[in-house]
């Protein structure tokens, strides 16, 4: 075509009409999961072109029926570890409503079998709590059974009462304020029996003061345990005034929080403990009978913020749990979460007497709950209305909240 003189190029406007909004999908975030299957959030915004420029649109005007996905199945790596179960136990009753219960293990998936739980801590476990129902009783024929272990409340509390269950030989035990509880002084008894029966009562107790002195001092047991509890907004400093403890026979003292953990002996006198939270557990071991520390806590603002505001902490001996309310804005940003801490030596007993999501727009829906058993590190899932009965083996508890 050299020959030939060439044409100029032009542009002719075919449609001035802009292009019709279209869904726009940003890439997925971090999965929900280090490994198995996870779920991974994407973001889904309407856009539309104009002036060639891409503008946010409201949702209605791109197509409903094919707005992509939020959330997408993810797998970074196969789990090494599993949560397995046995089968259900028989209902605890012949008639009327009862529970089952089942035995969990944590298993490894190249040996397939059990291993230490505190391989599988990080991951979701089912439900081994449930409840169950053996039919009316004779007595109740034509009625409905009197469900003596799950029985509904107003819908004003969606989750129950914890109630913290003293061990075996104990019924009903106040939390105490100070560093023991009243002591009556027998008639002729003398101060140093008084002090002898103060020795014997520190041990599984709860502090809830906001200064105190702990004397750990003379107690018979080899293992003793206090905890310190304070509101969600302070933490806990811990100075040892005294300390008797025999290093070389292995006598220690263990300090352990939601976000620390530390063990010493030597050099005690010299330390200073933060617990960085509101709550801390001090554990002390003795082998030679009348060693012991004597420590003083104070309690103060947290210079740090180690807690969401829909957050909230109950001591024992009982108390009520609500799902706490958020606004549509905050649901994918906060997880609320429940701290249970009672003294050592109770435990602490869930039980949902009823769970109700609700609609919409009560701001109130959350698709399972976690409980969390912390002396375990063991995660139990309850999904929906599901009613339980959960029971810890420490006394320190954590319930989360997720949709």
């Amino acid at each position: 075509c050299q020959p030939v003189p060439k044409p100029e190029s032009r542009v002719e406007i075919c449609d001035l009409s802009p292009c019709p909004p279209r869904w726009k999908v940003t890439p997925a975030g971090p999965c929900s999961s280090s490994c198995g299957l996870g779920l991974a959030v994407q973001l889904v915004t309407c856009v539309q072109i104009l002036h060639g420029q891409e503008v946010l649109r409201e949702e209605h005007l791109c197509p409903v029926a094919e707005k992509p996905l939020t959330s997408v199945p993810c797998v970074i790596r196969t789990c090494s570890y599993e949560w397995s179960f046995s089968e259900w136990s028989q209902c605890s009753t012949s008639c009327g409503n009862g529970i089952q219960t089942r035995q969990d293990f944590c298993l490894s998936s190249l040996t397939h079998k059990p291993v230490n739980p505190l391989f599988c801590r990080r991951f979701p476990k089912a439900i081994v709590v449930r409840g169950c129902s053996a039919g009316p009783c004779p007595e109740h024929e034509g009625t409905l059974s009197p469900g003596a272990e799950l029985q509904p409340v107003t819908a004003a509390t969606p989750l129950s009462t914890a109630a913290a269950a003293t061990e075996h030989r104990h019924k009903e035990l106040d939390v105490p304020l100070s560093a023991g509880p009243p002591e009556q002084t027998k008639p002729g008894g003398g101060e140093e029996d008084t002090a002898k029966r103060s020795f014997l009562c520190v041990c599984g107790n709860l502090f809830l003061n906001a200064t105190g002195i702990i004397n750990m001092t003379g107690v018979e047991s080899r293992d003793c345990t206090v905890a310190i509890g304070r509101p969600l907004r302070e933490e806990i400093s811990v100075t040892i005034l005294e300390s008797s403890l025999n290093c070389s026979a292995g006598e220690v003292l263990l300090f352990s929080g939601r976000m620390m953990w530390r063990t010493g002996c030597r050099k005690l006198p010299l330390s200073l403990i933060n617990s960085r939270t509101n709550t801390l557990i001090v554990k002390q071991r003795v082998v030679l009978p009348g060693n012991g520390v004597i420590l003083q806590y104070s309690s103060r603002t947290a210079a740090k913020k180690y807690y969401q505001d829909c957050d909230q902490q109950l001591f024992g001996p009982q108390g009520e749990i609500v799902n706490p309310v958020q606004l549509p804005e905050e649901r994918q940003e906060l997880v609320c979460r429940t701290f249970i801490t009672v003294a050592p030596r109770q435990r602490i007993s869930i039980r949902a007497l009823h769970t109700d999501l609700g609609p919409e727009g009560n701001h109130t829906h959350f698709n399972y709950i976690l409980v969390r058993d912390v002396s375990t590190m063991k995660t139990v899932v309850f999904h929906g209305k599901q009613q339980f009965l959960w029971q810890s083996t420490g006394s320190q508890a954590e319930i989360e909240f997720h949709e």
